[in-house]
């Protein structure tokens, strides 16, 4: 899938999604919806949590609370479609993504709320670029889903990265380009799980050493 709005996505971003994720995804609908839905409602937490932390800040305020009224919007849309097919929730543990960017965030403001600023910009756009990856693959209801949610997380991706320089006494070039880094290679090195913002599934790196041998 392409548009021209997904190429500042895609060049934001310093790895793309493998194939081998692309296939686990497929292969296990019901957990890609699943952690899906949970990082809907963790979006909506995150920036809820930064609206009261940080009350102070007006464009904050204003960008992030339509923000997470869409991500409650769309946590409550991957809700409905796995109720419509049958797919109960079950406990699903994270991924180590999040917690992967987040070890590096600064500790001291407003370098910490940029830091949050920039990782928010890159869940986002990694989402997006899963999005598109991912929709060619699926049937048609949650192709026409997943195309339809590609423009709100474009958007999201700029608003977080908007905030960061907004907030940030000085360029943020170079912290971006530090968090490409660590996000890249959590995108592409092997996990043990596949989530939606998982880096490539094990089971799928043992079957092609196993197919190479």
């Amino acid at each position: 899938m392409s548009s021209d709005f997904l190429q500042p996505v895609r060049d934001f971003l310093g790895a793309a999604t493998t194939d081998a994720w692309v296939q686990a995804a497929v292969a296990d609908l019901p957990t890609l919806l699943q952690d899906h839905a949970n990082c809907e409602k963790k979006a909506a937490s995150t920036a809820l949590n930064m609206l009261f932390r940080y009350n102070d800040r007006e464009q904050l305020q204003t960008e992030l609370t339509q923000l997470a009224r869409e991500e409650l919007l769309h946590y409550e849309q991957v809700r409905e479609l796995m109720a419509k097919r049958g797919i109960s929730y079950r406990p699903l543990s994270a991924s180590r993504y999040a917690n992967g960017m987040r070890q590096h965030v600064r500790t001291y403001e407003p370098a910490h709320l940029v830091d949050l600023m920039i990782i928010g910009a890159f869940v986002e756009a990694r989402s997006c670029e899963r999005f598109a990856a991912v929709a060619e693959y699926l049937d048609d209801e949650l192709k026409r889903f997943y195309s339809f949610l590609l423009r709100s997380e474009a958007r999201h991706f700029t608003h977080y990265l908007g905030l960061a320089q907004c907030y940030s006494s000085e360029p943020i070039a170079e912290r971006v380009a530090f968090f490409r880094e660590v996000e890249a290679e959590l995108i592409s090195t092997p996990d043990v799980e596949m989530r939606f913002h998982s880096g490539v599934p094990q089971i799928q790196v043992q079957s092609q050493t196993r197919a190479q041998a």
